[in-house]
């Protein structure tokens, strides 16, 4: 199983997911997030294979989402516009993004983890 997985090296959330990857030994593909964030075609992909709502894809807790006002924005933009607006800025998405291509997860949780990637 090849993994791919967008960090970004200081947030301490990545640094669980990849300590996780350790302990389990198994290797990922780091991507720095924010030097190489994800296309809007490739963002397209990964929303459509996590089954998540596009919603989840933006770190609604970093600064630059509070800057640009996306709480207020995000609901009258269409889903191109807001896959344009994530692949613009990698501090705009949540982060860990882990994927095989086929299955997606975002950020960290031990369980989902488990349960994915084992």
């Amino acid at each position: 199983m090849s993994l791919t997985m967008y960090e970004y090296p200081k947030c301490g959330t990545c640094r669980n997911a990849k300590k996780w990857f350790s302990e389990k030994g198994i290797e990922v593909e780091a991507i720095h997030i924010v030097d190489s964030p994800p296309s809007a075609s490739e963002l397209k992909e990964l929303h459509a294979n996590s089954g998540l709502e596009l919603k989840a894809f933006f770190n609604t807790s970093g600064k630059k989402y509070r800057e640009l006002d996306l709480k207020s924005k995000l609901p009258n933009m269409n889903d191109e516009e807001k896959y344009q607006l994530l692949a613009s800025d990698g501090m705009l998405i949540k982060r860990p993004i882990v994927t095989d291509g086929k299955k997606v997860s975002l950020g960290f949780k031990q369980d989902q983890f488990d349960y994915l990637w084992l």
